[in-house]
C-alpha cells in the first residue's frame, strides 16, 4: 500500500514539474515527504538500501507523471481549468494544518515565526506573477547552446527544491519553457540532458542549503515553507461562478481537502 501511494505521489511530483504555476516542492510538502526526500537524496550513499527504498518509486512515479500523465494533467487544466485548480487547492489548503503542526512541533510557536511566513508567500505570489505576466528576460534560440541549457537546469532545480516557486516561471523568464516543453514531449536528448545536468548540480546545492537551513533553524524555515505553500493558493485561485461548474468545483475542493488531511495518517501505514 505504501509502495503505491509513493507512486502515486511521484507521478503527482513528474506531472507537476511540467505545469505552470504547481511547484513540486509544494507537493512535496503537502504530501509530507519534502525533509525526507532531502535528507534521503544528500545522504544517499549513507545508507543505500533504505534510500533507495524509498526514492525509487518516487523516481518510478515521477516518470510517469512526466512522460505519460503531465500531458493528461495538462489537458486538464486547458479543458477544464476551474474544477483542476480547484481540486490543487483543497489539497494545498487540506495540508496546511499538518505544515503548522510539523512546524510547531520542536519548539511551539512563536510569534516572530509568522514574519518569515509572511516575506515567503511576498516572494512566491510575486515570482509567480512573472508567470502569469509572460515575462521573458532573455529571448534567442538555444536549442544548440549546451552550456546555457545547463545553467537553466540549474536555476530550474530552485523551483524544483524551493517549494511554492515555481520551475516554470524561471523557464519563461530565461525564454525557454516552450522549448522545454517540446523537449520532454518528443524526449528529446540533446535538450533534456544538459538541463538534467544543470539541474541535478543545482538541486544538491540548494538541497543542502535548505537542509542545513531546516537542521539549524526548522520553525523559522518550515513557516517560510508554508509562506511560499499558501502563496501557491492565490496564483491558482481562478474565481468562482454559481453555476454546475462551480458546484462541480467546489465538490473536487472539498473531497481533495479531506484527502489531503488523510495524508500524513496513509504516510504511517
Amino acid at each position: 500500500m505504501k509502495y503505491l501511494l509513493d507512486v502515486f505521489k511521484g507521478i503527482a511530483l513528474g506531472a507537476g514539474a511540467i505545469l505552470p504555476g504547481i511547484s513540486s516542492g509544494v507537493l512535496c510538502v503537502i504530501f509530507g515527504i519534502y525533509e525526507k526526500l532531502v535528507d534521503s537524496i544528500l545522504n544517499f550513499f549513507k545508507d543505500i538500501k533504505t534510500n533507495f527504498k524509498f526514492l525509487f518509486p518516487i523516481a518510478i512515479g515521477g516518470l510517469i507523471g512526466m512522460l505519460l500523465f503531465g500531458n493528461i494533467l495538462k489537458y486538464l487544466f486547458y479543458a477544464y481549468p476551474t474544477q483542476t485548480k480547484f481540486s490543487f487547492i483543497g489539497l494545498i489548503l487540506g495540508s496546511i494544518p499538518i505544515l503548522f503542526k510539523k512546524a510547531n512541533k520542536p519548539k511551539g510557536f512563536r510569534l516572530h515565526y509568522m514574519l518569515y511566513l509572511l516575506i515567503a508567500f511576498f516572494i512566491g505570489f510575486m515570482s509567480i506573477k512573472l508567470e502569469n505576466l509572460g515575462i521573458s528576460f532573455i529571448s534567442g534560440d538555444f536549442s544548440n547552446n549546451t552550456i546555457f541549457l545547463i545553467i537553466a537546469g540549474f536555476f530550474m532545480s530552485v523551483g524544483v527544491v524551493v517549494p511554492g516557486v515555481s520551475s516554470s516561471v524561471i523557464l519563461m523568464s530565461l525564454g525557454i519553457y516552450d522549448l522545454y516543453l517540446s523537449a520532454i514531449s518528443t524526449m528529446y536528448l540533446p535538450v533534456l540532458i544538459p538541463m538534467a545536468v544543470g539541474v541535478i548540480i543545482g538541486g544538491l546545492i540548494f538541497l543542502k542549503i535548505i537542509q542545513t537551513l531546516l537542521n539549524n533553524y526548522f520553525p523559522q524555515t518550515f513557516y517560510a515553507i508554508i509562506g511560499f505553500v499558501i502563496g501557491s493558493v492565490f496564483i491558482l485561485y481562478p474565481g468562482l461562478t454559481f453555476n454546475l461548474e462551480g458546484l462541480i468545483s467546489l465538490i473536487l475542493f472539498v473531497i481533495c481537502f479531506f484527502i489531503a488531511l488523510q495524508f500524513e495518517k496513509l504516510d504511517n501505514k
